[in-house]
């Protein structure tokens, strides 16, 4: 038992992305011990997403729960060491609400655009796919988001410095490409989270986050299943120890939250690399 309770503690102190991570293993393990004692290729079909329809409607959790499912090692290795990196990143520099936005927004557009495609478009243009698997269109949002948002950044691939936004195009050109090939459907998810990673950086950019509506609707359905508390709510009346109606920490925090977004401002301005040490040393401190 003290082995669960340690993972337990350890699970609970991870962030959302290692949570994630850690998900992704264990349906996948499972997968894997259903393949081998149920004797079937398709141990994890519960949760993949049909292209058909009509099968769809019959299971329409699996627009999300595709995203947790791989049955290959290597498509699950490589898939979660990208998003590892790629998470590390994006908290340091953005709210974990607002990544997970983007990540999930960009599983479910993924999935739709799977399903627009092989229920629309001419079947003498499509390979045939019974579903698709894996974590890949959102993983897709998230890298096309940072080579929009933080083009000019430079991120260091084996020797060489490479720009975000060359990361970002040389992706969306080999998923093009990719259509060609037998995983369509899987290049076809990737795509739809591609054009969300690039719509959210857009409109970011303008200062709107489109992922907000999303974001209060997962805080809604996550709040059906807290536990609820029967302590009651005191209320502080105003005094010394409030600034501007806020208390001390409050305001803090405030201040704190006006100068991320004036740094984030300025790196979608002029990138990454016009920061001052101590305003990345700052957005490093956030991220912790």
């Amino acid at each position: 038992m003290s082995a669960v309770n340690d993972f337990k503690y350890k699970f609970k102190n991870f962030n959302a992305f290692e949570k994630i991570i850690v998900i992704n293993i264990i349906v996948f393990i499972i997968g894997q011990l259903i393949g081998v004692f149920g004797r079937t290729d398709s141990s994890l079909s519960y949760l993949s997403l049909p292209s058909d329809f009509y099968s769809f409607l019959l299971k329409p959790w699996t627009l999300l729960t595709y995203g947790f499912a791989h049955y290959g090692f290597f498509h699950i290795l490589f898939n979660l060491l990208i998003l590892y990196f790629i998470s590390r990143m994006l908290l340091n520099l953005f709210r974990p609400k607002m990544a997970l936005n983007i990540y999930f927004l960009g599983i479910i557009v993924g999935g739709l655009a799977f399903l627009f495609v092989y229920n629309v478009l001419p079947k003498a243009f499509l390979i045939n796919s019974s579903g698709v698997v894996g974590a890949s269109a959102g993983i897709r949002a998230l890298l096309i988001f940072l080579g929009v948002f933080m083009a000019e950044k430079e991120v260091r691939v084996f020797r060489f410095n490479i720009k975000l936004k060359y990361i970002a195009i040389a992706l969306v050109v080999m998923d093009v490409l990719g259509l060609f090939t037998w995983n369509q459907g899987g290049n076809v998810a990737h795509l739809g989270g591609a054009l969300l990673g690039y719509f959210y950086a857009i409109k970011l950019k303008q200062g709107k986050d489109i992922g907000a509506g999303f974001e209060r609707a997962m805080d809604t359905v996550v709040s059906w299943f807290q536990p609820k508390s029967n302590l009651k709510t005191v209320h502080r009346k105003k005094g010394k120890g409030n600034y501007a109606g806020k208390t001390k920490d409050e305001f803090h925090t405030f201040n704190n939250q006006k100068k991320i977004d004036l740094i984030l401002d300025k790196i979608s301005k002029s990138g990454y690399e016009s920061l001052t040490a101590e305003e990345k040393e700052f957005l490093f401190k956030a991220g912790k």
